[in-house]
């Protein structure tokens, strides 16, 4: 047996890079549209509670002194002794944002904060201009 070294064994991978790509256009073509669902049982909750919006109370502190708050009008001495049997009918989760005027004491703005502290709420926001 002789051979000859002219003549290797050649490998042609051609028809196998033919065959490669189309598996991955048809791969391509078919994974999106393939859905795999797992069944979960989820366990039942005990209770369901309804998360309810609550309203913020709005208090304005004009330069006059005068409050507003949502819609009604107090004067500032009035509202530091009404301000906790007005609260009386609002609800001590809802958050309280305090705007005043920026020419008014800061004293002024603290003691109406205090004021709300005081009648129970727990989430006031002092608001700015931003």
């Amino acid at each position: 047996m002789s051979y000859k070294w002219e003549d290797k064994p050649e490998l042609n991978i051609t028809p196998l890079v033919d065959v490669m790509l189309v598996l991955l256009a048809i791969m391509m073509v078919v994974a999106p549209n393939m859905i795999y669902e797992e069944k979960i049982n989820l366990p039942q909750s005990s209770k369901t509670t309804q998360l309810v919006k609550i309203p913020p109370v709005h208090i304005v502190i004009d330069k006059d002194k005068n409050l507003k708050i949502n819609k009604d009008t107090f004067l500032l001495n009035a509202f530091m002794d009404n301000f906790p049997l007005y609260a009386t009918k609002l609800n001590k989760k809802a958050t309280v944002l305090i705007s005043a005027d920026k020419r008014l004491d800061y004293g002024v703005v603290m003691s109406v904060l205090a004021a709300v502290k005081q009648a129970g709420f727990s989430e006031v926001s002092l608001a700015t201009n931003g």
